[in-house]
């Protein structure tokens, strides 16, 4: 059990997933961050207090993903959970927009977890040795698909799998493979008001595409590792999509008109996960000729960077 008035600080990265033709496997790590600090009590209860991003809209109980999440990581882990416990969260990822939030509070109560069992005798300032592995493996049990769990635990552009439960994969856990990233790549994020759930995005896919359109998308999905990697100059055409963003397109009709606008200058312009938020992956070079047309001006624009690193514990006190 964690000593009463341990803290540990949890910073973790937002996502976005997809990228086009890479469904719940290609994620990459953007440079808005999501903070918490978990503190174990030795009297029980639960105080959970929230900053930031949709502060006013995240429960202030039991029901808030990232003690939910420690719960689970705890029963999982077969780990004692503290008495009692206190939860600060200062959220900088925006809510139902397509950029991971979700992930992000799931990788945090995870590590948090993790972390307040590990750091008993750590010294304040301390990192804790969190297992990564284990880190994505509950993590993407609990989103369902490893690809903003995999990105957010450990940063930078991730290609992960689960295991189909048929042992052909020799494994039981998922797996993520982190390919370096071309130097000259960079990411714009157009981030609209409106907020759209993941569950309803995931609603209208269909349960089968066309054989030739599979064939499509796997091709491109493999054009896409080449080019974020060595070649950025077939991004446009590495981001060709078949199996997701044409039939959500009645979801997310504004995010698409900027995707068809983007991509129509030249730019490679995809959905970011399960949208709203259109993500353009370009270079460099061109990072400031990626703007929205001045019919659909309406978007904040951001430039986030790439996260290099993901999740970090480090003991508070």
């Amino acid at each position: 059990m964690p000593p009463a008035g341990r803290s540990v600080r949890i910073r973790v990265p937002a996502s976005t997933a997809n990228l086009g033709p890479g469904f719940d496997s290609i994620g990459l790590a953007l440079g808005l961050w999501d903070e918490y600090v978990a503190t174990a009590l030795d009297t029980p209860g639960l105080e959970v207090s929230v900053t930031g991003e949709s502060a006013a809209e995240v429960p202030m109980d039991e029901s808030h993903l990232v003690v939910r999440t420690m719960r689970h990581t705890w029963d999982t882990l077969g780990a004692v959970a503290p008495v009692g416990l206190r939860l600060h969260a200062c959220n900088g990822v925006p809510h139902g927009r397509g950029l991971g939030s979700s992930a992000t509070a799931i990788v945090a109560g995870v590590v948090a977890a993790q972390s307040l069992s590990y750091a008993a005798e750590l010294a304040p300032g301390a990192t804790v040795p969190v297992d990564l592995g284990v880190a994505t493996h509950i993590a993407s049990v609990l989103e369902g698909h490893p690809d903003n769990a995999s990105a957010s635990v450990h940063g930078g552009l991730t290609v992960s799998w689960m295991p189909d439960g048929s042992g052909a994969d020799l494994g039981d856990v998922t797996v993520t493979a982190r390919p370096v990233l071309h130097p000259d790549v960079e990411v714009v994020v157009f981030v609209p008001d409106q907020q759209l759930a993941t569950r309803h995005a995931r609603a209208v896919l269909p349960e089968a595409v066309p054989l030739k359109d599979a064939a499509a998308n796997s091709g491109r999905a493999a054009l896409l590792v080449h080019a974020l990697t060595s070649e950025p100059a077939h991004l446009h055409a590495a981001t060709r999509d078949w199996l997701h963003q044409e039939a959500r397109r009645k979801a997310y009709p504004e995010s698409m008109r900027l995707v068809d606008a983007l991509r129509a200058e030249g730019h490679a312009a995809v959905v970011s996960g399960a949208g709203p938020t259109v993500l353009v992956l370009t270079t460099t070079a061109r990072l400031a000729d990626v703007v929205s047309p001045s019919a659909l001006s309406h978007w904040d624009r951001l430039t986030p960077g790439i996260a290099a690193t993901g999740v970090s514990a480090v003991v508070v006190a």
